[in-house]
């Protein structure tokens, strides 16, 4: 992929490209190659797919386009050819599990949404996540109602959805008091890519930067760094960021230091946790709660 303003450099670029292709003996395909404009039609090309995205500028006014004024927006949203093939891929797996148990079913689907709408979920992509999610659920009502023909639409929808249940239509199936849910395209939630700081670097020494981004950093435990990640850098008791200079500990929710459940830790100021144990003392009696980890001096 080759990007330029001018048109002229970007026809001299794919000469260069051919010529240097020539002397291995190969050749750019003529069906896979174009030369296309962002926002202006050329040649019958508006935009451009690139590893499974559709890159492309749309018309709006100066006023909707952000600080630049200058009357579009570029949007990058998954290319109707990754689409379609998803929507392949989803119907293939139902029409052949006819006679699945519904949890079978429900745990071969799971990985192909849950990884494909993953790798999509950094970019515009909540109306499509809604249109194949209704593509979907239209494939597991032909699904259910293949099964059971001698039965109403609401006896079928209270079989294999919770929609009785208080669940909404939610496809889920229940055996030995365990319940099997079929992820939704549109509950992955769009989470945008944010670039790295122009001058951050691995080796700053800046460990709460870092693991706040990766969930993980050579100098720190790894229950920490994940914590930060998960909390994006912040005090989960103040809202404040953590810095370099910060001293944290791990608090337990529920004040029970043998449950290391991750949905039971949060990772806080010591000062934070102070506060929060001498709240938590005065209404147990004053009983002295031990500090489980902390994060001191690390360099």
């Amino acid at each position: 992929m080759i990007l330029h303003e001018e048109l002229s450099v970007i026809k001299k670029a794919q000469e260069v490209i051919a010529n240097w292709l020539k002397g291995m003996g190969l050749e750019l395909k003529p069906t896979k190659t174009k030369i296309s404009h962002t926002l202006c039609e050329y040649n019958g090309n508006v935009g451009f797919d690139f590893l499974g995205f559709n890159v492309r500028q749309y018309k709006v006014s100066k006023y909707s386009s952000g600080k630049t004024m200058k009357g579009y927006k570029t949007l990058i949203k998954p290319s109707k050819d990754k689409v379609k093939r998803h929507l392949r891929q989803v119907g293939e797996v139902i029409d052949k599990n006819k006679g699945t148990p519904q949890e079978a079913l429900i745990g071969k689907l799971n990985p192909i949404i849950r990884g494909w709408c993953n790798y999509y979920s950094t970019v515009i992509s909540t109306k499509i996540f809604a249109s194949v999610n209704h593509f979907t659920y239209e494939k597991l009502r032909a699904w259910a109602k293949r099964r059971h023909p001698n039965e109403n639409a609401h006896q079928i929808s209270n079989k294999y959805w919770l929609i009785g249940q208080g669940g909404g239509w939610t496809f889920a199936a229940r055996k030995e008091e365990k319940t099997y849910k079929l992820l939704k395209h549109n509950e992955v939630p769009i989470i945008r890519h944010i670039k790295v700081e122009g001058y951050r670097t691995p080796y700053d020494g800046d460990w709460s930067y870092w693991a706040t981004r990766t969930g993980k950093h050579p100098q720190l435990p790894n229950k920490v760094a994940k914590l930060l990640n998960q909390q994006k850098g912040k005090c989960q008791y103040c809202g404040l960021y953590f810095t370099p200079e910060s001293l944290m500990e791990v608090h337990h929710l529920d004040e029970n230091h043998k449950n290391q459940k991750w949905n039971n830790l949060a990772l806080v100021h010591r000062h934070c946790h102070d506060q929060i144990h001498g709240i938590q003392n005065h209404d147990i009696g004053n009983q002295v709660l031990e500090t489980d980890f902390l994060v001191e001096n690390l360099f």
